[in-house]
Parts: C-alpha cells; structure tokens; sequence
C-alpha cells in the first residue's frame, strides 16, 4: 500500500515551527517579509502568529520607528523573550557560567565563575544548580523555561547524556545532566554535549558560519575539542563520540597527551604546550585564556620566546587543519576558545603549513576565520540546542510544560 502525504494538522505544526524559527534567529519580521521568505501566502501566516500568539510564543505589534510606509502597516511578529526561555550552562577547564536565555537568543541572565580545577562532581552539581535556581527566581512570573543543556570539554554518549571522559576534567563516568533536573524540579531534562559540538552549532546559527553548511569548528580550552557540520547537520558519529579532532595524531612519538597517545593535536597546540615553548608557567591567578592571551600579546610586544611559542604551535595547528580540510572539504573553518587568540596571534604560519599539507582542490576555496561569538560560543550552542525541541514542535511542547501536572 501506498503510504499518504503528511496530514494538515503535519503541515501546519511544519510550519508554525518554521516560522517561529526564522524569528528565534533572524530577529523581528512582518507579516509581508514571513509570507515572503517562507513561502507562503499572508493569510496563513496570519493564522500561524495568531496561533503563536495565543501559546504565549509570539507577540505582534505595529513597526517602531522612522521609515514606516504610508496606509496600513504590516504587523511585525516578535518573539517573547522575556516569557520563554532556557537554561545554558558551561562547564569549562578554568570557568563555570550558568545563563538564561530568552526566545530570540536574547542573554536575559548570567552567573560566571572561575572554576577550581580538580573540584570534585558534588561540589561541581552544587555551584550549577545554586546558580540556576537564582536565575530561575528572577524569571517573570508567567515565564517558562522549555530546555537546559550543559555544555561539557569532554567525550558525552548521546543517548544517555553520559560524560564518558574528561582528559583535562577527570568526573569520572557522570550523568550530570539527570543530577541537575532531579535537582532544578523544571520538569525538564538537562541534555549534555560536549563543548566544541555545541561551538559548531552556535557558529553555524548565529555566528561566523551563517549560511555556510560545510564547517568545522575548533575549540580551546586547556584541551582541544572540534565540532563538525556537514550538510547543515552536526556530525556526532555512532554514539555521539564524533568531532574528537584535539585526539587526531598529528606528530607520532611526540609530546604525551591527556588522554595517553603522544603527538594529538592538543598535545601540540594546547594551553599547556603554549606556556611551556613560551617558558611560562601555568598560575591560578591567571585563568588559561588570560594566559594564552598573554603570550599573544607579549609576542605582538617583541617578545621572542612568545614569538617562537606561537610559530611552533601554529605549524601543528597548520597541519591538523590541511588533514581536516583533506577528509572533509570543509568551506570554513573556524578557531575558538583559546585557539581563536593562537589563530590570531600565527595565522601565517598556519595558512602557510596549510598551503603545503592540504591538497589544491579542498583547499582553494576554504575560509579560515575566528568565531564570531568570541568566549560564549559554547554557551550560545548550548541555548540553541536547548531550544531545538520547542521550535521543532511549539504549541504541544509549550501546552506539556504549562500543564500544571508538569512540574513535580
């Protein structure tokens, strides 16, 4: 038998969830610009805010300020920022940040913290929970929170949030994202993924990787991690265990990693290998990417042991990057976290290994670039992640969560 096209009521959740995201990433738009972009004519769209409207997803209101037309204007649609929201947080080497995040990708709130490292997990659930619970008592009162998602600089299985291995970050095997909504009581599920996936999200939707689906992200953070979207879709393998590009082996026999190879690209790029060609040593008064900013500037200032710290690491990011461009063809390529100061600090010599490494066809047309969303990379990906569910499927989710049985 035949099987039948979707049905309206598959078509019209299709579509309230389609325009509700083109006004999460693309800002406030009228009526006219929605029935344009999307394709469809105004009358549905009319019907499609209204419905969005009455969840409390949406507000329409008339255009503001100078150069409205003449005669009838065209309402323009609005996401509810301050109405729906998600939990971000970011477990990072040297940092800790817990943020509240409106519909529109709008930073409503934020706890930050410098992290002890070595800090165990009881301590670790404590500091995120007390944090989320004060941006939580802050939210309006009709306010909901429709998703969390952690993002953690370790190797996470998908199907179970499960942190597996932190090479800089040794937790253990933990679920912390069960230990955090058993201890938020949202009635809703904390998701956890590893950082640098979450990075590649968060540049591809609203940073340096706009309109481009063939990336790869870079990330620094003691550690270095990787995030990988082909095709408009973020590549996370069989288990989720995909993008661990900081573990690709770049210089067989050379320096040991955490993880307890020798010569992977972290081993020969990261904070630690940076501060000891530069002769510095790590201080806990001055978080990793303090430090590694320091070398940049101290190489920019004359300095020649930062200069030659900064062309030695930058030769091995150079090479990783022509393997990277070699297997995946990306267009761009972007450097964040620490990596996004090395980048800067040695882009010649990184697009001069690169020139000789990758072969001429990938590489003629790839695009190095640094994020564009600076340091909150991984918390913007983590929002966007958090947000996937509701704009997937936006009235039923919102209708679940504002039932009164949904939070114990």
């Amino acid at each position: 038998m035949m099987k039948g096209g979707p049905s309206q009521e598959d078509i019209r959740r299709h579509n309230l969830g389609t325009l509700l995201r083109f006004v999460h990433l693309r800002g406030p738009a009228s009526r006219a610009t929605l029935a344009e972009s999307l394709g469809l004519n105004r009358s549905t769209i009319m019907a499609l805010t209204a419905d969005l409207t009455a969840a409390g997803l949406v507000r329409e209101e008339l255009p503001r300020g100078p150069g409205r037309r003449a005669g009838r204007p065209s309402l323009v649609v609005r996401p509810e920022s301050t109405r729906v929201y998600v939990l971000a947080f970011e477990v990072g080497v040297d940092r800790l940040v817990v943020a509240r995040v409106g519909l529109g990708g709008v930073v409503l709130d934020r706890r930050e913290g410098v992290r002890a490292r070595g800090s165990d997990p009881a301590e670790l659930l404590g500091v995120l929970v007390a944090g989320a619970r004060a941006l939580v008592r802050k939210a309006e009162r009709d306010a909901v929170c429709v998703g969390a998602t952690l993002g953690f600089p370790g190797t996470v299985r998908r199907s179970d949030d499960t942190i597996m291995f932190g090479p800089n970050l040794d937790v253990g095997e933990l679920r912390l994202g069960d230990a955090l909504s058993r201890r938020l009581g949202l009635g809703i599920p904390v998701s956890v993924c590893n950082d640098a996936n979450l990075g590649a999200l968060a540049e591809h939707e609203r940073g340096a990787g706009v309109g481009c689906d063939n990336l790869i992200y870079l990330h620094g953070d003691v550690g270095v991690g990787g995030g990988i979207i082909a095709h408009g879709r973020l590549l996370g393998g069989d288990e989720g265990f995909g993008g661990e590009i900081g573990h690709m082996i770049i210089n067989p026999g050379g320096r040991l990693c955490a993880c307890g190879s020798k010569g992977c690209l972290e081993a020969e790029v990261g904070e630690r290998t940076l501060l000891a060609h530069a002769g510095r040593e790590e201080s806990p008064d001055q978080p990793g990417r303090d430090a590694v900013r320091a070398v940049v500037a101290a190489a920019d200032a004359g300095d020649i042991a930062a200069r030659e710290a900064l062309q030695r690491v930058g030769s091995w990011l150079g090479l990783g990057v022509a393997n990277l461009v070699n297997v995946f063809n990306p267009g761009l390529v972007v450097f964040g976290g620490t990596l996004r100061d090395i980048y800067l600090g040695a882009a010649a010599q990184i697009r001069s290994v690169m020139a000789t490494g990758a072969l001429a066809a990938p590489r003629e047309r790839v695009k190095l670039r640094t994020a564009a969303l600076g340091d909150d990379t991984t918390l913007v990906g983590a929002a966007e992640f958090a947000f996937a569910e509701v704009l997937a499927d936006p009235v039923q989710v919102l209708t679940r969560l504002r039932a009164p049985e949904a939070v114990p």
